[in-house]
């Protein structure tokens, strides 16, 4: 019996292929800090820490006449994301209804996209988490709301990225605000999207969750998601008209490398 116990959902398994593929739609274009940074596992969800490699001494021990240091690792921290479907809404889908009303999974699929990225790019202290542009020893540079400006400023992160020595190409995330500006922009004649594009050599994408804007190295090695149970949906209970499940997902993140990366405040 897996731990999501879907078996004991009382749908139909048309029902989950339908909650699934409507749940990797919604996930894929969200997950915008997977897109840019080293991500490995998934390792299972009795996963429960990243080793660091590193100790803590420890002062007490024993027996006298001994040392010991003690082990760091990182703690995997577990998200869940509740929704319900109404019954009669799957009923519909088994029907071969092609309007199920799944906007309580979607919206859940949001949340916790949105929860992952904020926390790789921003950090999440109460697990831990030291966030890329909180953890990034190069000086943050001001985005503002004028597009043109935007090809400049990401321009001089590049540069600041390559003084310190750090490769590309290079990655930006763009929060919801900044990426619908550039959207809706030209810059000399030509989309200023596809002209950021060229500046940093590799992907921009859209990242609900980012304040500003992050300019990542893509060389690899310096930003580490290490995932426990990948993004999966779980079945919670019943009731005679709603099915209530979860998205869940269990992760770490560390940034190996703080000078890898370039933040552009808001």
């Amino acid at each position: 019996m897996s731990h999501l116990l879907r078996e004991h959902a009382p749908i139909t398994e048309a029902s989950w292929g339908l909650i699934d593929n409507e749940a990797r739609e919604r996930l894929t274009p969200a997950l915008a800090a997977r897109k840019l940074i080293d991500f490995a596992g998934p390792h299972g969800w009795k996963r429960s820490a990243t080793n660091l490699g590193r100790t803590t001494p420890l002062v007490d021990t024993p027996v006298d006449a001994l040392q010991a240091v003690q082990r760091r690792v990182l703690a995997m921290v577990e998200l869940r994301a509740p929704f319900s479907i109404a019954r009669s809404e799957l009923r519909d889908g088994d029907r071969g209804a092609d309007d199920v009303d799944l906007a309580a999974l979607d919206a859940a699929a949001h949340r916790i996209a949105t929860a992952e990225n904020r926390a790789v790019f921003h950090g999440w202290p109460a697990a831990g988490i030291t966030g890329i542009a909180q953890a990034s020893s190069q000086e943050a540079i001001g985005l503002g709301q004028d597009c043109t400006l935007y090809p400049g400023h990401v321009a001089k992160a590049v540069e600041a990225l390559l003084h310190a020595g750090i490769e590309g190409p290079y990655g930006l995330a763009l929060g919801p605000e900044p990426y619908t500006r550039v959207l809706e922009t030209e810059h000399g004649g030509y989309p200023l999207l596809e002209h950021l594009r060229k500046i940093i050599g590799g992907p921009l994408v859209w990242a609900p969750g980012v304040e500003g804007a992050v300019v990542v190295s893509q060389r690899g090695g310096d930003f580490l998601f290490d995932s426990g149970e990948d993004l999966s949906i779980g079945y919670d209970r019943h009731d005679v008209d709603a099915v209530a499940f979860y998205i869940v997902e269990s992760f770490t993140f560390r940034v190996a490398t703080p000078e890898a990366a370039v933040a552009l405040s808001p």
